[in-house]
């Protein structure tokens, strides 16, 4: 290998293209770390907050900004951010040569969790203190989305007869409930939700419409028909 004299200039070559990189990555690192070089001058929001909280934006960026336009910690900053109530997801960039840009992207409630939570429009559920008037969900925890989904097609369904789901509840034995704007109360059962939905859509302005007022509980699990009750237990109605 010693007598190879193209093979020892290639090794040496090489030797030095790393030695030369090796350098300037020590020279950049310097530089970028150097007390008082790239100080940042400022973080700017994309957009006004509608639901955040300014004031918390600003004491977590005061808190976790610290570094210059190099060294700042972006992932750390991001992740403070996304604790904060309605605040569903956060992005940040570097702009150049001493900003920091970032979007926050907010939660839109859809509806309220057990009582205890909101859920937002991608059927995730969140924390946070709402004055809205918005429809109740009830389940199991990991089936909010579940539920979600379901509330959408329905609530397509009865858009027709101007009716609206004030009360959405799923059992643990994943029986389906709603409970309308009108306060009719809907049995849906385990399985053929959508179909059994359609049914009733169908006759209500025939045979129900007229009579809502005295009408409380309408039991669609038949496979040809529905019963109905005059009377509604206290909360929802069974939930079997």
């Amino acid at each position: 290998m010693w007598d190879n004299a193209a093979l020892l200039r290639s090794i040496a070559n090489a030797m030095f293209a790393f030695s030369a990189c090796a350098v300037l990555y020590g020279a950049v690192y310097y530089v970028t770390h150097l007390q008082g070089s790239f100080p940042l001058q400022g973080v700017s929001l994309s957009a006004a907050p509608q639901r955040v909280d300014a004031a918390e934006v600003l004491r977590v960026v005061r808190s976790e900004v610290y570094g210059n336009f190099f060294t700042v910690d972006i992932e750390r900053l991001r992740q403070s951010l996304e604790k904060l109530p309605w605040v569903r997801n956060v992005s940040i960039r570097r702009e150049f040569p001493d900003r920091l840009a970032v979007r926050l992207e907010e939660h839109q409630a859809l509806a309220r969790w057990n009582g205890a939570a909101l859920v937002n429009q991608q059927g995730e559920v969140f924390v946070a203190a709402s004055e809205q008037v918005l429809p109740g969900f009830t389940g199991q925890d990991g089936t909010a989305a579940e539920v979600t989904q379901h509330y959408k097609q329905f609530s397509q369904q009865l858009a027709e007869l101007d009716l609206q789901v004030s009360l959405l509840a799923l059992s643990p034995r994943h029986a389906w409930q709603l409970r309308l704007s009108n306060g009719m109360v809907l049995e849906l059962g385990r399985e053929d939700m959508q179909q059994r939905l359609a049914r009733f859509v169908e006759v209500y302005p025939y045979s129900l419409a007229t009579v809502q007022s005295k009408v409380k509980y309408v039991d669609l699990r038949y496979r040809n028909g529905f019963a109905v009750g005059g009377l509604v237990q206290s909360g929802l109605a069974k939930q079997g």
